[in-house]
């Protein structure tokens, strides 16, 4: 007799769809400032979004909550150094693709593709894979665990410090240092982690005038209101203009020539003008009941591999999400993160849907 397939969770599905549904609607909402500022046709915005991010996306979700989770164990490491290799090739002149000064994204032709959100996968599922090859107090070695774990993300550190990309690697990091803790790590070597972390920050900042300038601004976002300030200030006044209840649907006026990036970095801003306050809390309270019932999955996983990866995947969401709201809010400096599942990009909505069906059939081994 066949072995009867277990559902998978579907809080985490139906929250996730909701937030995804949700997402392309406001998404085509925001479009139409994108047009007003540079002129496009909706289709040609709209396609990629929908077909490769929200059908695909669907699709891949799917597919892979069918996927028995632990066969990724085995090419964990194959996965990890593919990511890798992939993200390399932004790096490859007529491959990859640099806007405003950084390279982070590969010339598909007839798209283009953003490889770190596959290399955050690959991370992910070899740093469970390899975490939860430790046994007894392995960890408690540098040599079995801290050291090794730098090694792992120092590798992804220096790929994303070159593009640059900052914001990325910072939610790899949240990811990864959540995965570690969740293995048994010492508060020491967390101490080490953390003291390691504020100095490799602080020295970007120094050397890197542009994220000075995102310091100085969250500092005081009056400061340069028509020039590093003014997407903060942009973003404030959006936001302060949905009061209680917000516009209404469509009815933003921010995104019309005055936020940059509508679709992408500023959505959570147009959001929250047309939907308000009210709008802006639900929101901000689907992640939390997304990222609270992941961990609880991830608690009842009956191996330390599903376990640790359903972290990951959990962190991965919810920070970067966090991220975006907040500097959005300018609760914390500028990231240039987009909002997952509702911002722009066909493929990083893909990808971002792929790995939930990785967490869903996850959920299908969870303990009673």
């Amino acid at each position: 007799m066949p072995k009867k397939i277990r559902p998978f969770d579907t809080f985490i599905f139906g929250s996730v769809i909701t937030l995804v549904l949700g997402g392309f609607l406001i998404f085509m909402s925001a479009s139409l400032g994108l047009l007003a500022q540079e002129g496009k046709e909706l289709s040609s915005i709209a396609v990629n979004q929908f077909f490769l991010g929200l059908v695909g996306g669907v699709i891949a979700l799917l597919v892979v909550s069918f996927i028995p989770y632990r066969i990724y164990r085995k090419y964990a490491l194959h996965l990890y150094v593919i990511a890798l290799f992939i993200t390399l090739l932004v790096f490859i002149p007529g491959i990859g693709l640099e806007l405003n000064g950084a390279r982070r994204w590969l010339n598909l032709g007839i798209t283009t593709f953003q490889p770190t959100e596959l290399l955050k996968i690959g991370y992910v599922l070899y740093l469970g894979a390899w975490l939860s090859g430790r046994r007894g107090k392995a960890l408690e070695k540098p040599s079995e665990g801290l050291l090794p774990f730098a090694g792992i993300t120092g590798i992804v550190a220096v790929v994303l410090l070159l593009q640059p990309d900052t914001g990325s690697l910072l939610v790899i990091g949240a990811a990864g240092l959540a995965m570690f803790i969740a293995a048994g790590a010492r508060i020491k070597d967390i101490a080490i982690l953390a003291l390691v972390t504020i100095i490799a920050l602080g020295s970007l900042v120094m050397v890197r005038p542009y994220l000075l300038d995102r310091i100085k601004t969250f500092l005081d976002p009056g400061s340069d209101p028509f020039g590093s300030s003014y997407q903060i200030r942009q973003s404030l006044l959006a936001v302060g203009s949905g009061q209680v209840f917000g516009r209404g649907f469509g009815q933003s006026v921010q995104k019309f020539n005055y936020l940059p990036e509508p679709t992408s970095d500023s959505i959570f801003a147009v959001f929250a003008e047309e939907f308000g306050f009210f709008g802006a809390v639900i929101l901000i309270f689907a992640f939390v009941l997304f990222g609270l019932r992941g961990l609880w999955v991830a608690a009842r996983t009956p191996d330390m591999f599903g376990g640790l990866v359903a972290v990951g995947i959990v962190i991965l969401v919810v920070s970067q999400s966090f991220l975006n709201i907040g500097s959005m809010l300018a609760i914390v400096p500028l990231t240039g993160l987009p909002l997952i599942f509702i911002s722009h990009g066909g493929s990083a909505l893909f990808l971002s849907l792929a790995s939930i069906g990785i967490l869903l059939n996850i959920s299908r081994s969870k303990q009673s």
